[in-house]
Order: C-alpha cells, then structure tokens, then sequence
C-alpha cells in the first residue's frame, strides 16, 4: 500500500516538474510580453500589469511583420520544395533497383550527422559563388538542402509500404505513371508528407546561423534574425524581445493545431512501416 502510494507521488512529483520545465519558459515569454515593466520585472511570478506597447513597437517601428512575411515565404517554399522533391526520390530508391542504390541510402544519413555549423563557409562561398548571397531564394535552397535527406528517409519507408499490386492495378485501369501517382500513391503516402513538412517548416522558421550569415540587407531578414535586433550592445528590450518571441511561436502553434491529427498518423505508420 505504502509502496503504491509513493511511486504514484513520485510520478505526479515528476509529472509536475516536467511540466513546469516545460510550461514555465512559455509562461514567461508571454506575461513578460504584455508586462509595461518587463525590463524590470526580476523575478516577480506575475506581470506587473498589461500593455500592448511591446506589439505595437516590433510590428510598426521595429518592422516585425516583414521579418515574419519573409520567414512565411521561405517556409512555404522549403515545405513545397521538400516534400515534391523528397517523395520522388523515396519512390526512386524504394521501388526501383539501380546502381549505387545503396550508397544514396548512406550519403542521406551521413548528411544528417553533419554538424550545420561545419557548412557555414563552404555554404557562404558556394552562395557567393551563385550569386545568391542576401537572397530568400538562396536561403530557401539551403534549408532545402537540410530537409531533403530526412524527408527522403521517412517517406521511402511509406513508399514502400504502398503494396505494388495496388500501382499494378492502377495501371491495368489505364492509368499513366502520373496519373497513378497523383490518384493513388500521392494519397497513401499523405501522413508521410505531413510530417516531413513539419520538421521542413521548423527548420526553416527557427534557424538563425545561416539566416544572420547570409542576409546583408535588413528587408530580408527572417524573424529569427529580426529578432536580434532588439538586443543592445549593453542593455536589452525585454518587453520587445518577448513581444517578437511570442509572434515567431504562434505561426508554429497554428500550423501544429492544423495538421497535428495526420502528424501523429504519418509518425506512428513511419514507425511500424519504415
């Protein structure tokens, strides 16, 4: 009896630890964020009050929006290039035999045990090499260069998970290679899709390093690197850097909410399937 009750104290003990680790850095991102005295809130648990200033500073004066927009359209665009690209290289190596098969499979891991701080240079001078230095397009390559290896390992394991009697008999009905792909594989292998394009959509909305490394001009900043912009050399805006903190999390909560019923779907099937 005893022993039951202490293992059920311990667990709400480490339950509730966990979610004040959890919880509390959000809490207080977004209390500091509505706090008029935010720069001089110390450790005091609430607000002192609540304000709007801190938003309308970073989105009108601190130009906020356009950091925000430019993070929108290099997300879209990783998210749409990552996941066309990643699942036809996942039906290349999942249903066709060719050389070097096995290699490809390898070189797609080894791309992800590379640190990103260990391509900063060679990615700035390839870039500059380009001509595509300062440019979303460019930053969008890049980040598309990171999401490709770990979309193509998830979704080749939902390709293959595709029965091939199911193509072939697509393919008796008269279908094309194309319009089998559209009508039947594109939508089996929907939930694969789903959260690669989450992790493709993190990836490129909270990186900061290449963003700050190869963006000069300051109308193409993302958010990330916006963001900075509010810390001084000797003192930080705190009101500010909370305000523009909780603006860069809600896009990502949004788009969670929106899709998080086919993430849990595509991640358990790559699980069992892969």
């Amino acid at each position: 009896m005893r022993t039951g009750l202490a293992a059920r104290t311990g667990t709400g003990v480490a339950t509730a630890a966990l979610l004040a680790f959890t919880v509390l850095p959000g809490y207080w991102m977004v209390t500091s964020a509505f706090d008029p005295r935010a720069n001089a809130r110390g450790a005091s648990p609430l607000p002192s009050g609540f304000t709007l200033d801190h938003f309308r500073f970073v989105l009108a004066d601190g130009g906020f929006g356009r950091f925000l927009l430019n993070s929108a359209l290099v997300g879209a665009g990783t998210i749409l290039l990552a996941g066309a690209l990643a699942l036809l290289a996942a039906v290349a190596v999942a249903r066709h035999t060719f050389r070097l098969r096995t290699t490809v499979l390898v070189m797609v891991l080894v791309v992800q045990m590379v640190p990103l701080e260990a391509l900063v240079i060679p990615l700035f001078v390839q870039m500059r090499n380009l001509q595509m230095l300062n440019s979303l397009l460019g930053l969008t390559i890049v980040y598309l260069a990171f999401s490709l290896p770990f979309a193509i390992w998830m979704l080749r394991g939902f390709v293959a998970a595709v029965p091939r009697e199911v193509e072939e008999a697509a393919y008796l009905d008269g279908c094309s290679w194309w319009r089998m792909f559209r009508s039947v594989l594109l939508p089996l292998t929907a939930p694969g899709l789903v959260a690669t394009s989450v992790f493709s959509f993190i990836v490129a909305w909270n990186e900061f390093l290449f963003a700050f490394t190869f963006l000069q001009d300051e109308a193409k900043f993302t958010a990330a690197v916006g963001l900075h912009r509010f810390f001084g050399q000797h003192t930080n805006d705190w009101g500010a850097v909370m305000a523009g903190s909780t603006l860069i999390t809600v896009p990502v909560l949004v788009f969670f909410v929106l899709v998080q019923r086919r993430l849990s779907t595509g991640l358990a099937a790559g699980a069992v399937k892969g």
